[in-house]
């Protein structure tokens, strides 16, 4: 194998689709499980070293994080789409000016971002109920995590460049780096020095700069694929505006996302520290669970994005139904081995055995889900490579909101009695799965209908959509 290829910019208009596909979504996705450590190895050192407490306030945090973080979510879909579709289409000089654009972007929104976090952070904490035994952690573990947010969010960026240049391997062993260093820093700080909470997140921040100073290097460095040069850095409204526009509603649809999560947040807090607990184990095995579906998902923007571009859409279509079948075949696999050892995943995380067997239990409920939601990632990553992020979004805002948040109190407020005032806590998980199936069918259906071929920024895509 050419070791030296693996590290480079990889052309997707050619060769065998479902290989281009796989070959590109391994490292990926390792590099995606390895991001998902990062979290993880918080819950599980304060978990072990402090408490089921500390465990839940971790856990609490992430929802408001991932609201602020958004934004840098929105620009990494956006470049990854514009950098795939200019370098299917051999565009070097807009290639150029496009990455630039997104540096640039990405500062922007970091100053944004610590400023409008540090004034609110506290009262939407208080306004989701968090108990008041768990609140000061939640705080200053967020408070950290703001400091460090440029760090976290030129990672993000960094890698949906590579990822569009069709090089998910550097960002992969960059991220594995830093992962090792995040889980040294993480016992060091928590057990050895005992920081606390915010021993965790000092170890997050600094991880993550690392890997973002590392990506930057490596793009530096990739003179025969773009030019990365100071006067690129210079916004310009062509480029600037093509990546707000591609990249807003995928942040808008995390968005969504995060707001759903907080409106759930707020009714899982109702029921308790234990629930509070069991609900982040379960979203940390979650993360990984669904770590194949957001990288199939990615692989598939990729593709479809360079193939878009080049005008190649018999290539698209191909390669979709490829991908989809194997993306569900992995999820289907992944949910028998759920279904066999959760209970050993969920005891990682805590040695409270009624913790542990609430955790599985919960779990066992949204196994099948995981096949569903392949099917809604990788026909979703399509249209988003493909330059239509609006529809994404649009199904995103029904299924989370319209579906989802009503379902959960519905379920809760349907279910109370004397013993349990606020109704059943399983209907927070029942919910999440019936807003995953619908999720899929919605998604075949306008993926069906076509209108995410009439979306390309290149001319070669433009022209080619006409012929359809």
């Amino acid at each position: 194998m050419n070791i030296k290829k693996m590290f480079a910019a990889s052309d997707m208009t050619v060769g065998v689709p479902w290989k281009e596909i796989v070959i590109f979504t391994i490292p990926m996705l390792i590099g995606n499980i390895a991001q998902q450590l990062y979290n993880t190895v918080d819950s599980i050192v304060v978990g072990r070293y402090i408490g089921d407490n500390a465990l839940a306030a971790v856990g609490s945090a992430g929802p408001i994080y991932n609201l602020l973080f958004v934004l840098f979510m929105g620009v990494s879909m956006g470049a990854g789409v514009v950098v795939s579709q200019y370098f299917g289409a051999k565009k070097r000089e807009e290639l150029s000016r496009s990455i630039g654009n997104c540096i640039t972007l990405t500062l922007l929104a970091s100053l944004i971002v610590m400023v409008i976090g540090a004034v609110t952070i506290k009262p939407l904490l208080r306004l989701l109920s968090t108990p008041d035994s768990i609140l000061e952690w939640c705080y200053e573990y967020l408070l950290i995590l703001l400091i460090g947010i440029a760090g976290t969010s030129y990672y993000n960026i960094f890698g949906g460049i590579l990822r569009g240049l069709g090089d998910s391997t550097s960002a992969l062993v960059y991220l594995l780096v830093a992962c090792g260093l995040n889980i040294v820093l993480d016992i060091w700080f928590v057990a050895g020095l005992k920081m606390g909470v915010p021993g965790a997140a000092w170890a997050t921040i600094i991880s993550q700069f690392i890997s973002a100073v590392l990506s930057l290097f490596k793009l530096m460095r990739m003179k025969d694929t773009f030019d990365l040069k100071w006067r690129y850095l210079k916004l310009e409204k062509k480029y600037a505006g093509t990546i707000l526009r591609l990249g807003l509603p995928s942040g808008l649809t995390q968005a969504i996302f995060s707001t759903a999560m907080i409106l759930v947040q707020s009714l899982t807090n109702s029921f308790g520290e234990q629930i509070i607990a069991a609900n982040v184990i379960i979203m940390r095995v979650d993360g990984f669970a669904m770590m194949p579906n957001f990288s199939f998902g990615m692989a598939m923007t990729t593709y479809a994005g360079q193939n878009v571009g080049a005008g190649k859409y018999d290539r698209v279509h191909q390669g979709t139904r490829q991908g989809t079948w194997i993306a569900v075949g992995t999820s289907a696999v992944i949910t028998t081995l759920i279904m066999l050892f959760g209970r050993n995943l969920m005891a990682i995380f805590t040695s409270t055995e009624s913790l542990v067997d609430l955790s599985y239990n919960m779990m066992r409920i949204l196994a099948v889900g995981y096949v569903a939601m392949a099917v809604t990632q990788s026909l979703s990553g399509v249209m988003r490579g493909a330059g239509d992020t609006v529809t994404p979004m649009w199904i995103s805002l029904i299924t989370t909101v319209a579906i989802r948040v009503p379902l959960a109190y519905g379920l809760a407020y349907l279910t109370r009695t004397p013993a349990k005032p606020n109704g059943a806590y399983q209907s927070l998980w029942i919910s999440l799965l019936s807003s995953w199936v619908l999720g899929a069918v919605i998604t075949a259906i306008f993926f069906k209908i076509g209108k995410w071929k009439k979306k390309a920024v290149t001319a070669a895509g433009q022209a080619a959509s006409k012929e359809l």
